[in-house]
């Protein structure tokens, strides 16, 4: 997937979605168990934007100019992965992109649970470009709704009731402001559509 500008207005959605984590968090005292080091939402591909791709692709730039060979282990494990993705992936092997059709969804739900996150630093167990993390990875953990209800990690809010647990609701974006974004940056030219990180964090082949 070819690197895209990252719109100005990221840093807005990003300063939103941490003061709602800020005040979840808050709320949750200890029910919310996330720390550094624990790699629970790391393990098993998931779907990313165009927005989240262009914010890692920014991210991994930024760390080329400042620790090269930090960013060539990321790289390299990016590499890795996708090579060990590719029998099987539901989309476009040269982009990257994602198929929408309710098959490759149903292939998707299978595909690549026990890989591990290219950016997760297998020494540290910290998150090589946290500050550049995709919307999921940002979200995970707390109360979200989705269309499946009232979602949290399973090793979160553990002696919670209901009640308890959605009164630390974490509201996302209420003004969908992302959505906006992602339409910017797919004007930006290039393929629509989600991806996964592996592929993010590869520059495209032709």
């Amino acid at each position: 997937m070819s690197p895209r500008r990252l719109p100005l207005a990221d840093k807005a959605l990003i300063q939103i979605i941490d003061a709602a984590l800020a005040d979840t968090a808050q709320k949750s005292g200890e029910w919310l168990a996330c720390r550094p080091g624990c790699t629970q939402c790391c393990v098993g591909v998931f779907a990313i934007n165009a927005l989240d791709a262009a914010r890692l692709q920014a991210g991994l730039a930024e760390m080329e100019k400042s620790d090269a060979a930090r960013a060539a282990r990321i790289r390299e494990r990016a590499r890795a992965s996708r090579g060990r993705l590719t029998a099987g992936f539901p989309g476009n092997l040269r982009t990257g992109v994602l198929d929408e059709s309710d098959e490759a969804e149903e292939r998707f739900a299978e595909f690549g649970n026990e890989e591990v996150c290219p950016v997760l630093d297998p020494e540290t167990g910290l998150c090589g470009l946290y500050d550049a993390r995709p919307m999921t990875c940002r979200t995970f953990g707390p109360p979200v709704q989705s269309e499946g209800g009232l979602g949290v990690c399973e090793l979160c809010y553990h002696g919670a009731t209901d009640e308890e647990i959605a009164a630390c609701e974490m509201v996302v974006d209420a003004d969908d402001l992302e959505s906006e974004l992602v339409r910017k940056v797919e004007k930006t030219g290039g393929p629509r559509g989600r991806t996964i990180v592996a592929w993010a964090l590869m520059k495209a082949r032709g």
